[in-house]
């Protein structure tokens, strides 16, 4: 097989296509449920489409992560509801968290949100997310955590300004009782977020199953790794290229 071609940086200033946001977030989906990140047809990952007015694509409700393509994906608005022709429902409720978090903080393009069971496990315990690794450090003050209040839906329409408040300028956060959430200026950034955040979670529940004392990293070291991950729009750029060439060697189709 012939090497790719290096991947060329993205101009800063490039606002992408609708079709290139629909390529970009059917991969995440089909991604994620590579990875064994899904919760069935439940939860969403969500983008914010240009122009003017508030409109999002989401998911058909009821498809598999697996089945979705560029195509299949619905532009709703701001209330969950459809603006476009669509056979399949749109799951309103669902969308609650979305677009509070897309209405509530500009640079939050993308939204990701999961319920596996290393993020739920974690999003039960006291202590949160663990400094454990290298990979967990990264996050050190980089996730917020918002209280469980029941299922999210439009019949507790207040919890929105208190999940947006808890999340402030922060990329991710921890949902107790619930599952993990994620933000990102584009896609290939939500899922680099998200596919980390997963990550850390589950090597904190390896490392308690163990039965040893945890050996927890000095306030220093942790700070000191924290700082030597850049920030910035272009945030898991590099790994998403990779992750679209597999898709594109083995499931193709997402771009239909």
């Amino acid at each position: 097989m012939p090497l790719p071609p290096p991947p060329v940086r993205p101009d800063p200033d490039h606002v992408p296509t609708e079709q290139e946001l629909r390529e970009d977030l059917a991969a995440a989906y089909r991604l994620v449920a590579h990875y064994g990140m899904t919760d069935l047809v439940f939860t969403h990952l969500s983008v914010r489409l240009p122009g003017e007015g508030h409109r999002f694509l989401v998911n058909p409700y009821g498809m598999l992560f697996e089945e979705i393509t560029a195509s299949s994906l619905v532009a709703v608005d701001a209330g969950g509801e459809p603006v476009q022709p669509t056979a399949w429902p749109v799951n309103p409720a669902g969308f609650v968290i979305h677009s509070a978090v897309h209405l509530g903080r500009a640079d939050a393009a993308c939204v990701m949100h999961t319920h596996t069971i290393a993020g739920m496990a974690v999003a039960a315990q006291i202590g949160g997310l663990l400094p454990l690794n290298q990979i967990s450090m990264e996050f050190d003050g980089r996730v917020a955590t918002h209280d469980y209040e029941g299922v999210a839906a439009d019949d507790n329409m207040s919890e929105r300004e208190r999940l947006v408040a808890d999340l402030g300028d922060k990329p991710c956060m921890i949902l107790r009782h619930h599952g993990l959430l994620t933000v990102g200026h584009t896609v290939a950034e939500a899922f680099y977020w998200m596919w980390y955040l997963e990550q850390s979670c589950r090597i904190q529940l390896a490392t308690q199953s163990g039965g040893m004392p945890l050996a927890i990293p000095s306030r220093g070291t942790v700070e000191r790794t924290r700082a030597q991950f850049s920030l910035g729009p272009t945030k898991g750029w590099l790994p998403w290229q990779a992750l679209k060439r597999k898709l594109d060697r083995e499931q193709p189709g997402y771009r239909d």
